[in-house]
């Protein structure tokens, strides 16, 4: 992933660039800063630490698995078919958006869903490295949310040494998605000073 994001940005032109990830995303940011630092101004992770985490998104994974997209003519109904997985209204919505209407109503997956759950292991690996970034990072945690502790914040500070934290509070691991304004206004705040 963090290949992609690379040819991402050389196939538009961009030498640097701010880099934001949340969750998945969020370790892909951070292994990008750390290893192409040269193309990285400033690094934002939302809600995501460089520790291992257990394999917690399983029952996920076998929802969007079981799911026959050819076989639905709406979004409606997948939603409901992966309500029996998913109970969380908010996450099923999010995962949702990876969708893809071919306009005739046939779904697909925009995500490659297969290689994502088959690197499941490695994506929840700790971030293990002697390489710091030494630039203005922001690790942004949802107040409701487990996935950076306190206790996190020293391994955080090894690699990402220039780091402030900040806390939404009353939003939990989705925090952009719960909190919308207040996550863009702490992003739109780190990247103006």
């Amino acid at each position: 992933m963090v290949e992609d994001v690379r040819e991402l940005m050389d196939t538009m032109g961009f030498e640097r660039a701010h880099i934001l990830g949340h969750s998945m995303g969020g370790k892909v940011a951070m292994w990008f800063g750390l290893m192409y630092p040269e193309r990285v101004d400033k690094l934002i992770v939302a809600d995501i630490a460089p520790r291992a985490y257990p394999p917690h998104h399983l029952p996920i994974f076998e929802g969007l698995r079981a799911l026959d997209l050819p076989s639905f003519q709406s979004r409606g109904e997948i939603d409901a078919a992966l309500a029996t997985h998913v109970a969380e209204a908010p996450v099923r919505q999010f995962l949702l958006k990876n969708l893809a209407s071919d306009g005739a109503g046939s779904y697909s997956w925009k995500m490659n869903l297969e290689t994502i759950y088959e690197n499941y292991p490695l994506i929840n690996k700790a971030v293990v490295t002697d390489r710091t970034f030494n630039k203005p990072t922001l690790f942004i945690r949802g107040g409701r949310s487990s996935y950076i502790r306190k206790e996190d914040e020293p391994a955080i500070l090894t690699l990402f040494p220039d780091t402030e934290f900040i806390t939404i509070p009353n939003a939990g691991h989705w925090v952009h998605a719960e909190a919308p304004q207040p996550f863009a206004n702490s992003v739109l705040e780190f990247l103006g000073t």
